[in-house]
């Protein structure tokens, strides 16, 4: 038997009203997003447009506990490619925030995750002053 999905047709709007997801309406799911992100290039399941659809469909629940979320390491490739200037990096960081407030998912994950994402963009800020310096 088929899993049958709920929609949240007011999903869309609680994305819009949390900080950095103002502009998730503006998104016209051109793909964009994926076509660029480096993540998706090393994970064929992840998929921003996917994620950008789930939204707009009110698929809450796939959105906020698939693991898909987690993967994105800010940044920032989609929103430098987007045409409709959507920030989909930042639309991320509203969903984890709701999955938190949600209890989707605990703090303290969501904590580990942006210490990643932070030493992640140090790491690639010190690689590239290292090899620029030489």
């Amino acid at each position: 038997m088929a899993k049958e999905t709920v929609l949240d047709l007011n999903f869309k709007n609680t994305v819009a009203a949390q900080p950095g997801g103002e502009r998730v309406l503006d998104c016209f799911l051109c793909g964009t997003c994926t076509a660029g992100c480096p993540i998706s290039e090393l994970d064929a399941d992840y998929n921003p447009r996917k994620i950008m659809r789930q939204i707009l469909l009110g698929m809450k629940s796939e959105t906020l506990s698939g693991g898909e979320l987690w993967k994105c390491y800010q940044c920032h490739t989609c929103v430098a490619h987007c045409p409709q200037d959507v920030r989909f990096a930042d639309i991320v960081r509203a969903l984890r925030e709701i999955a938190v407030q949600e209890g989707v998912c605990n703090e303290k994950l969501a904590e580990e995750i942006e210490k990643l994402d932070v030493q992640a963009r140090k790491a690639r800020l010190e690689k590239v002053s290292g090899l620029l310096n030489k």
